[in-house]
């Protein structure tokens, strides 16, 4: 905590408040997501495709948006975006809590996601420039953490606040949101656009993606880099699937015991292990590094627990254990990707590459969901966590083919590009 506060201090007051921000995105968003479901099935009534549809709205919106919302950000400026964003949630969050009909619902949801998609990208190219080069990596490790901690401390107010309503979580999680638009409507610095095109926004626009889909090294990267998503978010997917599998009528219990856990070896290991990564490591070595953890994270659960108490107990430390090498993994890596997005992006437009490596992500989310679900399918136990071992091992040596094919070329860090020079 102490190493938190000096850290965090040593920035300007723009870049604590983009901190606190994300902190208050995080609280608000897992205050309410993670019981909407249920809302909608039990309180509401609604058919389980009608739920379906209306989370995967949501899903939708904010993935097939993020490339929009960088955009905006780039040729407007970060603020008006931050602001969009947090008062449309404030709206939607609003909506949800009210709103009977599924239109009224599959609107909320829409706005909900595309909040998203407007103060993301802007928020992460906001932080990149107010850091710097020479601090980025270290802004973007205790921007984590505040993003980890708001992962953690939501679903706990929001199970509070279950004890009232679900309305209540609606009304607490927008009023977050319109809290944090007011402060950063009267705190936060307008940084006028730096790359804003003199031309027509469309032709514009047009060129700027055209230049992104010709950058073969931040494309490249991207892909590499899919793996990464498609694994983290197993703490949603495979993990709950072997709870229940293990456990039956407990899994809501295990799950969720797993998921702090995950949340907290974030937390603990954020700092820690991007200030050693910073003296030992390049940012694309980081990167690997950080993926072929992830990919070592399923070789615990691989094997079948065995019978009885011991077995349970067991089964039990191979999820935590999962987890817990998932969350390092992932916080080795991602101080270290986002670093490597602004320098692939060449300084420039920087949140509309923001925006389409997100997008990118989702649909690597989406696609690698289908196809863990259906390896689950097949019924073979050991096959699901040795594909996704293997997905990791295969995106680090992914990352380090680029590295030494010279697409990430001068993307080591300060500290270890001047230990070089020395």
């Amino acid at each position: 905590m102490r190493r938190l506060r000096t850290q965090m201090a040593s920035f300007d007051p723009a870049a604590r408040l983009l901190m606190v921000n994300q902190f208050g995105i995080n609280l608000g968003f897992y205050m309410l997501m993670p019981y909407l479901a249920d809302h909608l099935s039990h309180g509401l009534g609604l058919a389980a495709w009608t739920v379906g549809l209306v989370l995967g709205v949501r899903n939708l919106s904010q993935q097939g948006m993020f490339l929009i919302g960088g955009t905006l950000a780039d040729r407007y400026g970060c603020k008006p975006m931050i602001l969009a964003g947090c008062a449309l949630r404030t709206v939607a969050f609003v909506l949800l809590g009210v709103a009977q009909s599924l239109t009224a619902l599959v609107a909320a949801s829409a706005l909900t996601g595309l909040a998203g998609a407007l103060f993301n990208p802007a928020v992460r190219a906001y932080l990149a420039a107010e850091a710097g080069q020479e601090r980025r990596v270290e802004a973007f490790a205790v921007f984590n953490v505040f993003y980890q901690a708001g992962i953690l401390l939501g679903p706990l107010a929001g199970l509070a606040l279950l004890a009232l309503d679900f309305r209540a979580v609606c009304v607490v999680a927008a009023s977050v949101f319109g809290l944090l638009a007011i402060l950063q409507a009267r705190s936060l610095p307008a940084r006028p656009p730096a790359d804003r095109d003199a031309r027509s926004a469309l032709s514009a626009v047009l060129a700027d993606w055209r230049s992104i889909a010709a950058n073969r090294p931040f494309l490249l990267f991207a892909c590499a880099m899919s793996g990464s998503y498609v694994l983290a978010f197993q703490v949603y997917l495979a993990l709950p699937l072997r709870a229940r599998e293990l456990f039956g009528g407990q899994t809501g219990l295990v799950t969720g015991a797993v998921f702090a856990t995950s949340a907290l070896a974030a937390l603990s290991g954020q700092l820690k292990l991007t200030a050693w990564a910073k003296r030992t490591l390049t940012g694309p070595k980081a990167i690997a590094w950080g993926l072929a953890l992830m990919g070592l994270a399923f070789l615990p659960v691989l094997p079948s627990p065995g019978p009885g108490a011991v077995g349970t107990a067991a089964a039990v430390g191979a999820l935590a254990l999962c987890a817990v090498l998932l969350a390092w993994g992932g916080a080795l890596l991602y101080p270290f990707e986002m670093d490597m997005v602004m320098r692939l992006s060449g300084e420039r437009l920087v949140a509309t590459y923001y925006g389409a490596y997100n997008t990118a992500s989702g649909i690597a989310i989406a696609v690698g969901n289908l196809a863990v679900g259906a390896l689950f399918d097949t019924g073979v136990a050991w096959l699901p966590w040795t594909v996704l071992a293997a997905t990791g091992m295969a995106c680090a040596g992914a990352v380090i083919a680029l590295e030494r094919g010279g697409a990430l070329a001068r993307t080591g860090t300060p500290a270890a590009e001047e230990a070089r020079a020395a």
